[in-house]
């Protein structure tokens, strides 16, 4: 695995989501849901997002690309190569650069057959001569090309879903939830196809809230819990009982997996705004102090690691 020294593709800084809405007394109001987030990839890197339903991990996705809906407001600063990624940029980059390999088959058209719709995501080159390399090397037979979506197994899905990305000729992947429903030889199979992503110099973002599925493959693994990023460790740091972690959730999530302690999670996402005061996981955490429920910790580089937590050494 890359341990994350490559060039930087992608830089997030103190990252806000909020989304206005208007009440039935036509009262104006926000819910922030995503609370002064920061990470960065790296080229040669695969980065997994974990959290649980409801944390804010594909928000984080839409706000790098741009589809956010109209009534969200983003603050923050967003780096792609070292540019700022403006709206603008975005639209000019969004399926070229920049390439969301999203979880259903739905993302494909119904209508088309879908060896045009990869051959459609070529930028250079002949078209389909990269399409049938790309069915060679995720092992499609050529008939696919010829196939419609609502041919193809979910495993198949997926593999002309990392078909079209790699044509394109993207450096950052953005993988959204990719592994629900799938079998082992299946997940597995799909986990190696955003390795080699990586290993050939692209930079891989896998959004998961499945942890063990994160740890087969992850270079570095950030945690989300109720729109705040907790903690980012390297893969190593989950060895054993997580004696390496930083964050108590980060450790309670790693005893709550079935093939370590199986202890149940005392935690609530709780939604909302982020007016709220304190750290977001002080009312189930066992370390809290009155200081976790009054002041939000800061984001802090902590050893090879960065965490949010006032206890974190």
């Amino acid at each position: 695995m890359n341990e994350g020294g490559g060039t930087r593709m992608l830089e997030v800084h103190n990252l806000k989501i909020r989304f206005h809405h208007t009440d039935r007394s036509m009262q104006r109001s926000h819910t922030e849901t995503i609370h002064s987030l920061s990470l960065s990839i790296n080229a040669g890197e695969i980065v997994a997002v974990v959290g649980a339903s409801g944390s804010g991990k594909s928000l984080l996705a839409h706000a790098i690309l741009g589809i956010l809906p109209a009534n969200a407001e983003v603050s923050g600063e967003i780096h792609f190569q070292g540019q700022a990624l403006t709206s603008e940029r975005q639209k000019r980059i969004r399926g070229k650069d920049i390439a969301l390999i999203p979880q259903s088959v739905a993302f494909l058209d119904p209508l088309m057959h879908v060896g045009t719709q990869v051959r459609q995501a070529a930028r250079q080159g002949d078209p389909t001569d990269l399409q049938e390399k790309a069915f060679q090397k995720y092992k499609l037979a050529s008939a696919v090309a010829k196939w419609f979506p609502f041919q193809l197994s979910g495993g198949m899905a997926r593999k002309v879903l990392v078909s079209t990305a790699t044509v394109s000729g993207a450096k950052l992947f953005i993988a959204d939830e990719p592994t629900p429903g799938l079998d082992a030889s299946a997940m597995t199979e799909t986990l190696e196809r955003f390795r080699e992503l990586a290993d050939g110099g692209g930079a891989v973002m896998l959004i998961t809230h499945d942890i063990e599925a994160a740890l087969t493959i992850a270079d570095r693994i950030s945690v989300l819990h109720a729109g705040t990023l907790v903690e980012t460790a390297p893969r190593k740091d989950f060895d054993g009982d997580g004696e390496g972690l930083r964050h108590p959730y980060t450790q309670a999530l790693l005893r709550a997996l079935p093939s370590r302690q199986f202890t149940a999670t005392p935690s609530t996402q709780l939604r909302g705004s982020r007016d709220r005061s304190g750290c977001a996981y002080a009312t189930s955490c066992i370390l809290a102090t009155e200081t976790c429920r009054e002041e939000v910790p800061p984001w802090r580089q902590i050893r090879d690691g960065e965490a949010r937590c006032f206890h974190a050494t």
